[in-house]
């Protein structure tokens, strides 16, 4: 039997697994500075809330989700999503009461499972980093969050983006606008395709979001939600593009844009990729405001805003704008023993490096010296310490600085005393070279 990693799923190797460490610790600092802070859900949750959140019509529920019964015939999910989640244990742990700060502001970042036919970009188990901000309907909240996702993308390096938005107004807005959609498709149910016939009096708007050729040809010309807000869903939509225009941030306004999931209220966003081969893919980002998410699961009234973005398209992203990704730490440190008799002092020193504070390697592979040393110039490391019998009998050790190739003999005690102040020196000078 051939044992293989299931399909649309991915291992991710030394070499590749910097590049998400580097878009992930890239993402904690920055959201730190907007004062958002992690949380961590269970990869599962019972059906009831994401079926509840995201809606019984959505492909999602319907087509993609990992849901089965476990022993205790609990009907329970692989999370799909990650709004669900974080709404849900945000209910659950009263992070809406008076003693926590509002908004109310987490990140979260993980995989999530949609079964699905696997593409570039697209798998079943993927990554998302997302965001959420409870506790405040000011439209200043949507901007700042999109404006922390077009930051980050800034920070990684990505340039050849556009912020796409449009407004899902309230319920007053989607009850006039929904029988206004019903009332234009249904001269062309017949030449819809079996979704949107099924969608079209169940919820029409997921016929807008429909990627079936038969259909696209009637959304061109359905009627925009835009002429259908409300009074105060115009007002909340023209304090976001003002505040947007204040700020000087670009956009584009895309009446047709509904999003994929059922509780988006008023302003909704993509950020979306204008890097060559992105395809279908080119949305990397995507997200808006949810102000009956909360009440949906049993809490509160409590306004909602949040995005969410794949870390296998970012990483696309940043392959496509040949984006250079900094490399792994670099090895301060690697002690070439030779020798039989020097093998507990090498692995002596290589500890009492790393408790300096420095990365250190060594040799376990009862290799000869010239291949030690070729394995250190591989590994790229800073200083070579080089330790032989001889050396071992004289209390000493040879310490190399690979970018000047000068040599200096040191005592044993003085790296087990300061290891600091010969790694200041050595590489003093390799600044001199």
């Amino acid at each position: 039997m051939s044992y293989q990693r299931p399909k649309g799923t991915n291992d991710i190797l030394p070499g590749e697994s910097e590049k998400w460490q580097f878009v992930e610790e890239t993402a904690r600092l920055l959201f730190n500075d907007y004062q958002y802070h992690e949380m961590r859900t269970p990869l599962f949750e019972h059906y009831e809330v994401i079926a509840r959140s995201v809606g019984d019509t959505t492909d999602i529920v319907s087509k993609e989700m990992y849901d089965f019964y476990d022993k205790g015939d609990r009907h329970v999910t692989l999370r799909p999503e990650g709004t669900a989640p974080i709404v849900r244990a945000y209910v659950e742990n009263k992070l809406y009461g008076p003693e926590h700060k509002k908004p109310y502001k987490v990140y979260y970042m993980g995989p999530m499972f949609r079964y699905e036919r696997p593409q570039k970009g697209r798998l079943r188990q993927f990554h998302q980093i997302g965001v959420e901000a409870f506790g405040s309907e000011n439209p200043s909240l949507d901007v700042e969050t999109m404006a922390m996702a077009m930051d980050f993308f800034k920070q990684l390096g990505i340039t050849k983006l556009r912020l796409v938005i449009n407004s899902l107004g309230d319920k007053e807005t989607r009850q006039n606008y929904r029988q206004a959609l019903i009332d234009y498709l249904e001269p062309h149910e017949a030449e819809l395709s079996e979704d949107s016939k099924r969608r079209l009096h169940e919820n029409p708007l997921r016929v807008l979001d429909s990627k079936d050729k038969r259909d696209q040809q009637f959304v061109a010309d359905a009627p925009s939600i835009l002429d259908y807000l409300s009074e105060s869903a115009q007002k909340h939509f023209a304090e976001v593009t003002k505040t947007l225009d204040h700020l000087q941030i670009p956009y584009e306004i895309d009446h047709r844009m509904v999003r994929g999931l059922d509780y988006y209220t008023h302003t909704i966003f993509e950020i979306m990729s204008d890097a060559p081969g992105m395809g279908s893919q080119s949305t990397i980002c995507a997200g808006g405001r949810y102000d009956g998410l909360v009440e949906e699961l049993a809490g509160p009234a409590t306004p909602g805003f949040g995005f969410a973005m794949g870390i296998e398209r970012i990483l696309l992203t940043l392959a496509q704008e040949d984006v250079m990704i900094p490399a792994a730490t670099e090895l301060d440190a690697y002690v070439v023993g030779i020798g039989e008799g020097t093998n507990m002092e090498v692995q002596k020193i290589v500890q009492v490096i790393r408790q300096f504070g420095y990365s250190a390697d060594r040799d376990f592979m009862q290799r000869k010296p010239k291949a030690q040393f070729k394995a250190a110039d591989k590994a790229e490391a800073k200083l070579v310490l080089t330790l032989g019998e001889d050396e071992l009998q004289n209390m000493q050790i040879k310490v190399k600085a690979m970018r000047s190739h000068q040599e200096k003999t040191f005592a044993l005690a003085d790296v087990y005393e300061d290891f600091n102040a010969i790694y200041d020196e050595m590489m003093l000078e390799n600044m001199e070279e």
